[in-house]
């Protein structure tokens, strides 16, 4: 890599686990991550249905789980994205597409400014908790994802779809985990609706390591379409 990159963001590690319901094409695992010295949590492959959310952390709001008090939208189709926008932040990125390397390690986006989906998930809008992956910082500057901390509950988000609609989510809540204590159920388990995850890092940058010690998971749901 030319540059160094200063951001982690999530990676993926195939186990062979056999995979139900809606899957997120990765087994759960933890990775080092090219210019950082820590470890992720992964996308697993979809869960039993009725499995309990693990592990824990702080949310943004305050609560350790929840919604954005709206009424959940009925899922869309599937249909690849194709740009991001989340008006409160004045983020709007085309996304690339974020597959798996032959290691097994999900891709990165390659431009900072952009932000990626992980397409061996769900799509945004259809049902189950489709990935949307960003750098924080890149060679000391600000990426695409540096203010996702600031997003609050019932926050909009929107993202346009291949299918020439757009399907809008409201932020349920944002939670900071260590990456050690990643909780991948929590996370990345079954859902009856559709549902997003916006992912960086987060914490403290150790200078030295290059590195940040948490992840900023953004939980949201479908509530509208256009």
């Amino acid at each position: 890599m030319s540059r160094r990159n200063e951001d982690t963001v999530i990676t993926v590690r195939r186990r062979g686990t056999r995979a139900t319901g809606y899957a997120l094409a990765a087994a759960l695992s933890a990775v080092l991550l090219a210019g950082c010295g820590g470890q992720d949590a992964a996308p697993p492959q979809s869960l039993p249905a009725g499995q309990q959310p693990g592990g824990g952390g702080q949310s943004s709001d305050g609560e350790a789980s929840g919604g954005s008090g709206s009424q959940a939208a009925a899922s869309m189709p599937k249909s690849a994205p194709q740009r991001l926008s989340i008006p409160s932040l004045n983020v709007s990125s085309s996304l690339e597409t974020l597959g798996q390397q032959k290691n097994g390690t999900m891709q990165t986006p390659r431009d900072p400014d952009k932000a990626g989906w992980y397409q061996p998930g769900p799509t945004p809008g259809s049902k189950g908790p489709a990935v949307i992956a960003g750098h924080v910082s890149w060679n000391g500057k600000p990426s695409v994802f540096h203010k996702l901390t600031s997003l609050k509950r019932g926050d909009s988000i929107e993202v346009a779809r291949q299918d020439g609609k757009t399907a809008k989510f409201t932020v349920d809540r944002i939670a900071q985990y260590p990456k050690k204590k990643f909780p991948t159920l929590e996370v990345y388990k079954n859902l009856d609706h559709a549902g997003l995850r916006l992912i960086t890092c987060g914490g403290d940058y150790d200078k030295g390591q290059h590195y940040y010690p948490d992840n900023v998971v953004v939980f949201a749901s479908l509530t509208g379409s256009a």
